[in-house]
């Protein structure tokens, strides 16, 4: 259901009792439910993940939807007649926010291998870093594979996926199979790809909750690291420094896979550029490289400014990203899923994935401020072990490393995406296959989940599916 007006009120007062920070998953919690504090909707429709925060009213309420119109509105190839909206490409990987965040929720692999990668794209680079450190582009398409083109350009490449079965056994006997993939990249454009290219797939992320992530104080995220194991359990997560366009300056990364973008609007603005071929004042340039000419000599929908992206269209974007609430979680008193919670505790998925924080004030958005929220990470990143590595660094993160991304909402996904295909490539056919996945710091956790009984391995993905 999705009664958010009264629900407003029954969050105010279940919530006056929050404490902030910290917290284990072990814990007792009368507000667990409220996943976003004040900002949590009890919705599990095909929407739950495109609420507006409950505290939203007026101007700033009527904000949030023309935001939402504008993520969900196709760009067209310049020059059209509906200026505010042309400027697509000349290269790009879809024409809309939420041709990757369909209904603001997770994208997926292929499900042929024939199949293009629309929720989905490659991230290029080559060994080295630009100037502000961030990974060197691949020296003939950039960045990132751009699989679609305007008119008159050629698209640079056509990823493509299959997989090969790699079967396991837990303690008790019983069998599993995890699917490893296999990538490449056919009729490439515009000549080989470097020998030392670093590819990256990746699918795109569910983006509800982002403005509450977004309000986690930098001091939380430096505090919870550990970069040294200082106290010895194995887990070192870090935090990515890396480049603030705006402010010119280094900052903490927190969004993205790689935690490699600062802010959400960094993050938009870059997949505009990235995705869609939308410049703005953050990324000014096009994607096109010296190798693509016809790419370079298209026309730009420049708005007055010099670039595609209007101040005002961003600001719209930005509002509504910040705004997306978080779904409630469901069933905390189910004794299945509390026994799972136990289990989730007792292998040690909370020295990551850490299940309450709190925001701090966060400029704009007093909705999101001083909150009690259980988004179940920490926002760090983590070595993830060899076998999830995609070998391409970012910032300061390594090869091997990955941000532990949040747990809210996960139950969702199949309901709202219609999927549940996990991990940043989503090789994981179910939550447990993910955890199965985990290596290097998570290896001691994972190898606790295989020594599980029958019983307690579906308590802890009943507890999963309940966030």
């Amino acid at each position: 259901m999705n009664t958010r007006i009264a629900i407003a009120g029954l969050a105010a007062l279940a919530l006056a009792a929050c404490g902030d920070g910290g917290g284990d998953a072990s814990d007792a919690d009368p507000n667990e439910a409220f996943s976003g504090g004040r900002a949590t909707v009890f919705d599990t429709s095909r929407m739950a993940f495109a609420q507006a925060l409950p505290a939203l009213a007026g101007p700033r309420e009527d904000a949030f939807f023309v935001g939402n119109a504008i993520f969900n509105r196709a760009w067209v190839q310049a020059p059209a007649s509906v200026v505010d909206f042309d400027g697509l490409g000349p290269v790009f990987n879809a024409t809309n926010c939420s041709a990757c965040h369909l209904k603001d929720g997770r994208g997926r692999p292929p499900e042929q291998d024939d199949e293009s990668f629309t929720s989905m794209l490659v991230r290029l680079s080559v060994p080295g870093t630009d100037a502000f450190g961030a990974p060197r582009d691949e020296p003939r398409y950039g960045s990132q594979l751009q699989d679609h083109a305007v008119l008159g350009v050629a698209p640079e490449g056509r990823p493509r996926v299959s997989y090969v079965e790699q079967p396991g056994t837990f303690t008790d006997g019983t069998p599993y199979s995890l699917r490893v993939p296999r990538y490449r990249i056919e009729q490439l454009a515009y000549g080989p790809l470097a020998g030392d290219v670093q590819l990256s797939p990746r699918v795109a992320p569910a983006v509800h909750g982002m403005g509450l992530l977004a309000a986690i104080p930098d001091a939380t995220l430096e505090g919870l690291a550990d970069p040294d194991d200082r106290d010895g359990d194995g887990i070192s997560g870090r935090v990515n420094h890396v480049h603030d366009m705006r402010r010119n300056a280094r900052a903490v990364g927190r969004f993205g896979w790689k935690a490699n973008q600062p802010t959400l609007t960094q993050q938009i603005t870059a997949a505009f550029v990235g995705d869609m071929g939308i410049t703005s004042r953050d990324f000014p340039a096009e994607s096109c490289t010296a190798s693509q000419p016809a790419c370079a000599a298209q026309p730009s929908g420049a708005t007055g400014g010099g670039t595609e992206l209007s101040d005002a269209i961003l600001d719209s974007v930005v509002h509504y990203t910040h705004t997306l609430a978080v779904p409630a979680r469901r069933k905390v008193d189910d004794p299945v899923v509390m026994r799972g919670k136990s289990v989730f505790a007792a292998v040690g998925c909370p020295s990551c994935h850490v299940p309450k924080l709190a925001t701090g004030t966060l400029d704009g958005f007093p909705e999101l401020s001083n909150e009690t929220i259980r988004p179940y990470t920490d926002l760090l990143l983590h070595d993830m072990g060899p076998e999830l590595a995609d070998g391409r660094p970012d910032f300061e993160a390594t090869g091997s490393e990955w941000r532990t991304p949040p747990l809210w909402g996960i139950g969702l996904v199949k309901t709202v995406n219609q999927h549940q295909l996990f991990l940043h490539d989503g090789r994981a056919r179910g939550l447990l296959e993910a955890v199965l996945w985990h290596g290097g710091e998570a290896a001691s956790a994972r190898d606790a989940v295989r020594a599980l009984s029958a019983s307690d391995r579906t308590a802890l993905v009943a507890f999963l599916e309940s966030l």
